[in-house]
């Protein structure tokens, strides 16, 4: 990342937080690589509005900003930077200047869409959702959308992703979702995920780490490379999307002193106890747990709160119910279940140890990840939504 994207990641989530009580209603910097005009007063008539222009080091801005913000209108131009546009998104504003984009974007909204019940606890935060291609990932960032939050799907399948996110912003609602291409287990991919964030929203509120593999097998059956990529997708990527995340977050919350930021990994039951001839995804889940109670530990004093939501069996998921790949087909033929001679067998076995007598639902999970989110006081928590099959003492 270059000194001038790197200025951008600190900057622009801090202008976001003392603008918002004034005028910031949604994300919309457009850096000066993307746009037709960088000149500020030709965009000032282009807009027909007056800009407010701002250069200098990071902290002579902020400083101008937060002394002069009751007189900034709607939009701010930041010398070799870019524009942000304080009061609309920036669809309209590139729409405005006649920029033309080559990625996918958010759709701009008509004028006469009115925000979603506005008072909902999730409209407009800025949510960073991965595995959001399918599964619990897709499912988590459809209901999370549908309570007005704006979603940036994090996948390496491209395909599913940008075709979850356009039929979100099909929907013509005020908020927007955007799909990045993500590979979670390179930290320079999950930085780049969260930097073209902060250009599309202006910050992030909350991270969702969700992206996960599983493989079944004992220790006399799981070759190295196998436990590795484990590993690497479900532990070191929950680090990687932490790192990414962390700075835009203290630089927010240093300019909002009763804002904080939410890190949520959905963990799995596997990580609060052992899963018989599942030990490479169970000990990568422990692992995420420990990571989630260490950085509680460390973050809260920047507000961040760091909890782990840990779900019973998604039985309907791909995970479990692909017909190639699935973990029944994987459990029936790694034996795992004693007697199971089909698929059925296998299904049947996993919820008679249910309680609650069935799997967990994507609305069991968003329901914990909302509490998560909603209270303020709870961090480096495991928080099981298990349907009574994992009880803690």
């Amino acid at each position: 990342m270059d000194p001038t994207q790197q200025t951008i990641m600190q900057l622009i989530p801090a202008i976001r937080m003392i603008m918002s009580p004034q005028s910031l209603k949604s994300g919309s910097f457009v850096p000066l690589d993307r746009l037709a005009e960088t000149d500020p007063e030709k965009i000032s008539v282009k807009l027909g509005r007056s800009i407010s222009v701002f250069e200098g080091d990071p902290d002579t801005i902020l400083k101008t900003v937060l002394n002069s913000r009751d007189e900034i209108g709607e939009y701010l131009f930041l010398k070799n930077m870019g524009l942000l546009g304080l009061s609309t998104n920036k669809s309209k504003i590139e729409q405005k200047l006649g920029t033309v984009r080559k990625e996918s974007r958010g759709m701009a909204l008509p004028d006469s869409v009115a925000p979603p019940q506005i008072r909902k606890p999730l409209y407009n935060k800025i949510i960073l959702v991965t595995g959001a291609a399918m599964g619990f990932g897709e499912g988590i960032a459809r209901m999370l959308f549908s309570e007005g939050a704006n979603v940036v799907l994090m996948d390496i399948n491209e395909e599913k992703g940008e075709a979850v996110a356009g039929e979100l912003n099909r929907q013509q609602t005020a908020n927007r979702a955007l799909f990045l291409r993500t590979d979670v287990t390179d930290l320079g991919s999950a930085m780049h995920a969260v930097y073209e964030t902060v250009l599309e929203f202006t910050g992030v509120d909350v991270l969702i780490s969700n992206a996960g593999v599983l493989q079944a097998g004992g220790i006399d059956e799981m070759d190295p490379d196998t436990f590795d990529v484990v590993t690497r997708v479900n532990y070191h990527g929950y680090y990687n999307c932490i790192k990414a995340v962390v700075p835009v977050m203290q630089a927010q919350n240093r300019h909002a002193p009763d804002n904080f930021g939410d890190i949520i990994q959905i963990n799995s039951k596997s990580g609060l106890e052992g899963s018989k001839k599942n030990f490479a995804y169970a000990g990568s889940k422990f692992a995420g747990i420990g990571l989630t109670h260490s950085l509680a530990m460390d973050l809260i004093v920047d507000r961040i709160k760091v909890n782990a939501i840990c779900p019973g069996n998604y039985f309907e998921g791909p995970l479990w119910s692909d017909p190639e790949k699935g973990l029944f087909v994987q459990y029936l033929n790694s034996g795992k279940v004693p007697g199971a001679k089909t698929i059925g067998d296998v299904r049947r076995h996993y919820e008679s140890m249910v309680p609650a007598g069935r799997g967990c639902r994507i609305e069991d999970v968003v329901k914990a990840i909302k509490y998560a989110i909603d209270q303020e006081y709870e961090t480096g928590q495991a928080i099981p939504v298990t349907g009574g099959q994992v009880m803690l003492s």
